[in-house]
C-alpha cells in the first residue's frame, strides 16, 4: 500500500502527560487518557482512527470484495458436522447458506447411528437476531436428555449469560443467572452447578448449586477462591460418576471431587496445591487417573484408589520423560489413549487395560501420514465403546474426522470438510525445518506454499508467531489462507520458545525472565528463512495476536528493517501499565507469566521489552493494528496508545493504521460472513504492502 493511496492526514492524539515513578525509573505516559472508556474524546479518537482507515483503503474496495468471494468460494456454506453419539441421542450442528450461526442439533438413534426427526436445541441465528454480536460459551444436557443449559456473550466482553430449555416443550425456563463460565448437571437432572466470575477481576471464583424451579438468590455458594492468581471450573469425569472441580493458576493445580449422584455430598480434595505442580484427573473402575508433573516438568500417570487420592498412595503407571511431552490421557472402559508431543509433532497412542485394574497391555501408535499436522481428540462421549474419534488436518489437508477401531487398529474417515472452489490439495506442499537460535538452540518452522508458484529468493513471505503460555500453534488448515498461497506467498509458522511445543522446558524457555527468548527466536526464523531462500528479504511480512501482538511490537522495535509489513491483532504491547494495574482482568494471574513489576528485577526485564516503552523515532515497517472496543483481555487502550505514540514517533512514511471493531471483543466479529470480511482486509493490507499484483 503505496502512500500516495493515503488522501487524508492521520488523527493526532491528544498529549496529557502522567508521570509514575517505579524502582528507581520514571514511566511516562501521553496517551493514559485513552483508557477512559465513558469519556467522548476517546470514542471521537477512535472513531477518527477508523475514518482514516477508511481512507487508507480508499480504492481497494474491489480487491476487499474479490478477496472475499475467493474466500467465500472454499467454504461449503451449507454443511453438517459428524455426528457423535451421547446416550440415545446423535449430537451434531449445521449451517445455512447465507446464515451466519450454526444450528446446534440432536437425532434419537443407537449404536447404528441417528434415525428419528432432527430437533433443533439451539438456533444461534434465532439467538443473535438484534445483536451485533452472539457467541455461545457452554452447552450441556442433562442426563434424561430433556434439558439444555447454556451459555452466551452478546457483548464480546467474554461475559456469559446461563439460561435453561426444557427441549420437551422448547421453552425457556425462569432461570437466568450473569458471568457464568463452566455448567454441569448432576445426576438427578435437577441440580445445576456453576461458576462465576469477580466482576472487575474477570476471573472465575464462586461455585453455587442451583436447583431448578428454586429463586436463584437462593443459590449456595459452595467454593470461593481467594487467590487472585487462580481461576476455577468444573466438569464431569468421561463415565459420568463424578463432578471435579479445579482451581488452577498458570503454573499451579488442585483439584476437588463429588459424586454426580450426590449433588449435596462433600466435597473430597484430591491433593493440595504445591506451588508449580499442575495435575488433573478423570476416574475409571474406582480408581483415579492423575497427569502431574511432581516429579519432572513434561509430566506423568498416576493412579489411586477414588477412596484415598492423596499423593502417598499415587502409584506410577506412565513415567516423565524429559524428551516427551505427556499432553494428555483419554479415559475409556477397556483402553486409552496416550497424547504425546515429540519433537513439536503430536503422537497418539492407544493403549487396552489389562482388566479392570489400571494395568496397561497392548500398545500401538496412531500413524500420521504427513511432516507437518495438528490432531486433537473428537467428540467421544460414550465411556464403553471399543471406537475412538480424532480429528486430523495440516496445513495441506482440509480438516477431518477419524475413527480408530480398537480391535483392528485402523481408522477410518467419517468426514473431511469440502473445500469448494476447485481446491487441488495435490497443488501445495508442507515442510517442517529447525533454525538455530542465537544461543544455540534449535527452533521448529513449518511452511506451507503452492509448488508452481514457488521462486527461491523472490517469494513474498509471511511469518505468523505466538510463543507465549505453553499453547503450542495448532497446525490446521485454512481455506482463506489460499488466497495468499495462490498469490505466491510463502507461509511460516515459528514455533518458537514460550510456546509449548517442545513441552513445559519450551514454555520455561519464554517466560519471565526468559522472555526475550521469544523474540530473538522470531527473528532467527525470519532471517534464516530468508538466507535459505524461502523469501525475497524485500518482501517479508510478521502476523500475530494478543501475546502474539506483543511479539510483533518487540520485533518491531529490535529489527524493524526485517519487515516490510506487520498485521498486529489486539496487541498485548502496553506491557509495564498494564501489569502494574492490578485492578484489570487478568493482570495478577498474569505475574506467572510475565513477571510481578512490583519486583524491581522483574519491573527492569519487562521493561526492556515492552513495546510501548521502546518505541523510538526510527523507520518502522507499515502496520495494520487491530482492535476492539469491548475486549476483555487486551483492553482497546493497548493498541490505541500504541499507535497514538508511534504516530508521534514515526519517520519514513510507511503507511499506519489502528482498526477499532466498535461491536466486538478479543476474536473479532462473530458471524461467519462478517469475520471473512476482517480478514479480507488484512490480506488487502499484506498484499498492497508487499507488492502482490492481484
Amino acid at each position: 500500500m503505496t502512500e500516495s493511496t493515503v488522501q487524508t492526514q492521520p488523527p493526532v492524539a491528544a498529549r496529557k502527560l502522567t508521570e509514575r515513578a517505579v524502582h528507581g525509573h520514571t514511566l511516562v505516559d501521553d496517551y493514559a487518557w485513552l483508557r477512559e472508556k465513558e469519556n467522548l474524546e476517546v470514542l471521537q479518537y477512535l472513531e477518527a482512527e477508523n475514518a482514516y482507515c477508511d481512507a487508507v483503503f480508499s480504492g481497494t474496495e474491489e480487491l476487499q470484495e474479490q478477496l472475499y468471494d475467493e474466500m467465500l468460494s472454499h467454504i461449503q456454506e451449507t454443511d453438517v458436522s459428524v455426528p457423535f453419539r451421547d446416550g440415545d441421542y446423535w449430537y451434531y450442528s449445521r449451517t445455512e447458506k447465507g446464515k451466519q450461526y450454526e444450528y446446534f442439533c440432536r437425532k434419537r438413534g443407537n449404536e447404528q447411528g441417528p434415525q428419528g426427526e432432527e430437533e433443533i436445541l439451539l438456533d444461534v441465528n434465532a439467538l443473535a437476531e438484534g445483536e451485533s454480536f452472539m457467541a455461545v460459551g457452554a452447552m450441556t444436557v442433562s442426563d434424561d436428555a430433556n434439558l439444555l443449559a447454556y451459555t452466551f456473550d452478546n457483548r464480546g466482553f467474554r461475559q456469559y449469560t446461563l439460561r435453561v430449555k426444557d427441549l420437551r416443550t422448547g421453552e425457556l425456563l425462569p432461570e437466568r443467572m450473569e458471568r457464568v463460565g463452566s455448567v454441569v448437571w448432576a445426576k438427578d437432572h435437577r441440580t445445576l452447578f456453576y461458576t462465576v466470575e469477580d466482576e472487575a477481576q474477570k476471573r472465575q471464583f464462586q461455585l453455587y448449586r442451583h436447583v431448578l424451579g428454586a429463586p436463584v438468590t437462593d443459590d449456595e455458594l459452595v467454593f470461593e477462591e481467594e487467590d487472585e492468581r487462580f481461576n476455577i471450573g468444573a466438569g464431569r469425569t468421561r463415565d459420568d460418576r463424578y463432578i471435579i472441580l479445579e482451581c488452577s493458576s498458570h503454573t499451579t493445580t488442585e483439584e476437588r471431587f463429588l459424586p454426580a449422584d450426590q449433588p449435596r455430598g462433600a466435597w473430597t480434595l484430591i491433593e493440595p496445591r504445591r506451588e508449580e505442580i499442575e495435575y488433573s484427573a478423570d476416574h475409571r473402575n474406582g480408581r483415579l487417573y492423575i497427569r502431574v508433573n511432581d516429579t519432572g516438568r513434561n509430566f506423568r500417570v498416576v493412579t489411586t484408589p477414588v477412596e484415598a487420592p492423596g499423593r502417598e498412595n499415587w502409584v506410577e503407571l506412565i513415567p516423565h520423560r524429559p524428551e516427551v511431552m505427556l499432553e494428555g490421557v483419554d479415559l475409556f472402559a477397556g483402553f486409552c489413549t496416550i497424547w504425546e508431543r515429540r519433537q513439536g509433532l503430536q503422537h497418539v497412542r492407544a493403549a487396552d487395560f489389562s482388566g479392570t485394574g489400571p494395568e496397561l497391555g497392548r500398545e500401538r501408535e496412531i500413524a500420521f501420514p504427513e511432516p507437518v499436522y495438528s490432531v486433537h481428540p473428537h467428540a467421544n462421549r460414550m465411556f464403553e465403546t471399543r471406537k475412538y474419534r480424532y480429528a486430523y488436518q495440516s496445513l495441506v489437508t482440509p480438516s477431518s474426522v477419524f475413527e480408530y477401531d480398537v480391535e483392528t487398529d485402523a481408522s477410518a474417515l467419517l468426514k473431511q470438510v469440502e473445500i469448494p472452489g476447485g481446491f487441488d490439495r495435490t497443488q501445495y506442499a508442507s515442510e517442517r525445518i529447525f533454525v538455530t537460535a542465537p544461543d544455540g538452540v534449535e527452533v521448529p518452522v513449518s511452511l506451507v506454499w503452492r509448488k508452481d508458484k514457488r521462486e527461491p529468493g523472490k517469494n513474498p513471505l509471511w511469518v505468523y508467531g505466538y510463543g507465549a503460555y505453553g499453547y503450542s500453534l495448532p497446525l490446521g488448515f485454512s481455506s482463506p489462507r489460499l488466497t495468499l498461497l495462490d498469490r505466491g506467498l510463502v507461509l511460516a509458522y515459528a514455533h518458537v520458545r514460550g510456546g509449548g511445543e517442545m513441552g513445559k522446558p519450551w514454555h520455561d524457555a519464554g517466560r519471565l525472565m526468559e522472555k526475550r527468548n521469544t523474540f530473538t527466536d522470531f527473528v532467527a526464523v525470519t532471517e534464516a528463512l530468508v538466507a535459505r531462500g524461502y523469501g525475497d528479504p524485500a518482501r517479508v511480512a510478521a502476523e500475530g495476536g494478543s501475546a502474539g501482538g506483543l511479539l510483533m511490537g518487540a520485533v518491531a522495535n529490535m529489527r524493524p528493517e526485517l519487515y516490510r509489513a506487520i498485521v498486529s491483532h489486539v496487541p498485548f504491547v502496553d506491557v509495564m501499565n498494564t501489569m502494574l494495574d492490578p485492578t484489570l482482568p487478568l493482570t495478577v494471574p498474569e505475574y506467572e507469566e510475565w513477571g510481578d513489576p512490583n519486583e524491581k528485577a522483574a519491573f527492569e526485564y519487562m521493561l526492556s521489552y515492552s513495546p510501548y516503552d521502546n518505541l523510538a523515532a526510527k523507520q518502522y515497517p507499515a502496520m495494520l493494528v487491530k482492535t476492539s472496543l469491548h475486549d476483555s483481555q487486551v483492553m482497546y487502550w493497548e493498541p490505541a496508545k500504541y499507535v497514538a505514540k508511534l504516530r508521534a514517533l514515526h519517520a519514513g512514511g510507511r503507511v499506519l493504521v489502528l482498526h477499532t471493531n466498535l461491536t466486538a471483543g478479543h476474536g473479532g466479529a462473530s458471524g461467519r460472513y462478517d469475520y471473512l470480511k476482517e480478514i479480507a482486509m488484512d490480506y488487502t493490507f499484506l498484499l498492497r504492502e508487499l507488492g502482490v499484483v492481484c
